[in-house]
C-alpha cells in the first residue's frame, strides 16, 4: 500500500522521514516531521522547485515548512531557499558569507549547468543566506522530534552539513550526507572541493551515524555504512590521503 509520501513521487525513509530525488540533476531533497515543526534538507535548483517542494510537503502533511538545512553551496541544494519565506535556515558556520559574495558565481554555475537564465538570476538575487551557522554540533527541536545539525566538513565544499534523524523504536538513524557522499556517479571535486580533508569528513560522517544508520546521498539511491567506508577509501587512493586506522 503507497503511503501519501509515495503517491506524491517521494520516497519514505521512516515515520515522519521522506525524501525525492529530483529530475534534471539528481539532487537529494529530505523532509523531516516533527509535531511542531518541518524540516527541509535542501531546497532545490530553482525558485519554481522550491514552490513546488512547498506546495507538496503542505500537501502531504497539511502544514508548512518551518525550517530549512542547506548541506552546501551548490546551486542544485540551495537556489530554490526564497520560496519558503519567513522559514528558520542552517548552515554550515561560513555558508552565509559564501552565498552572499558569491550570488554571481551561483548564477553562471547554474546557466552552465542547464538551468534557464532567468530562472537562475531570479533565484540567485532573491537568495537567502542562513541565520543560523553551525560551528559543531546543533540541535534542532520540531516538538517532540529533535534533529542534529553537524558541521563535519570540510570536504565536498569548505561548508557541508550533515543532518542526523535519531532513530525510532528499534529504527536506525537517518543521515542526509549533502555531496559528501554520491551514489549515482563518481563524487564530483569541483574547484571548491578540498580533496585532501575529504576522506575525514567522512570520517566524522561515520561517527556521527554509526554503523547501522541509513545514509542519504546528495545524489543517487540511499546507502549504508559499508558504502560509505568504500567511497571513503576510493577518495583517500583517489587523492592521496593515508588510509583510515
Amino acid at each position: 500500500m503507497h503511503t501519501a509520501w509515495e503517491e506524491a513521487g517521494w520516497e519514505r525513509l521512516g515515520d515522519g522521514v521522506a525524501r525525492r530525488r529530483m529530475p534534471g540533476w539528481d539532487e537529494t531533497i529530505g523532509v523531516i516531521a516533527g509535531t511542531t515543526g518541518v524540516m527541509i534538507v535542501d531546497t532545490g535548483a530553482t525558485l519554481r522547485d522550491g514552490a513546488q517542494l512547498r506546495r507538496t510537503i503542505r500537501g502531504v502533511l497539511g502544514r508548512n515548512v518551518t525550517h530549512v538545512a542547506l548541506t552546501h553551496p551548490h546551486f542544485d541544494h540551495v537556489l530554490g531557499t526564497a520560496a519558503f519565506a519567513g522559514v528558520e535556515v542552517f548552515g554550515a558556520a561560513g555558508l552565509g558569507d559564501l552565498l552572499r559574495r558569491g550570488k554571481d558565481e551561483l548564477r553562471r554555475d547554474a546557466i552552465r549547468q542547464g538551468v534557464d537564465p532567468d530562472a537562475a538570476a531570479e533565484a540567485a538575487d532573491l537568495l537567502v543566506a542562513p541565520h543560523h551557522h553551525v560551528h559543531g554540533q546543533l540541535t534542532v527541536e520540531l516538538g517532540e522530534r529533535q534533529v542534529l545539525l553537524a558541521n563535519v566538513g570540510p570536504g565536498h565544499t569548505a561548508h557541508d552539513l550533515a543532518v542526523l534523524v535519531p532513530g525510532r523504536q528499534g529504527s536506525p538513524e537517518i543521515v542526509f550526507c549533502g555531496d559528501l557522499v554520491e551514489e549515482s556517479g563518481e563524487p564530483q571535486a569541483g574547484p571548491d572541493a578540498l580533496p585532501q580533508q575529504w576522506p575525514g569528513a567522512l570520517d566524522r560522517l561515520l561517527a556521527l551515524g554509526g554503523e547501522d544508520a541509513v545514509y542519504v546521498p546528495g545524489h543517487g539511491a540511499v546507502v549504508d555504512a559499508a558504502f560509505v567506508h568504500a567511497q571513503r577509501d576510493a577518495l583517500a587512493a583517489r587523492f592521496g590521503v593515508a588510509p583510515a586506522p
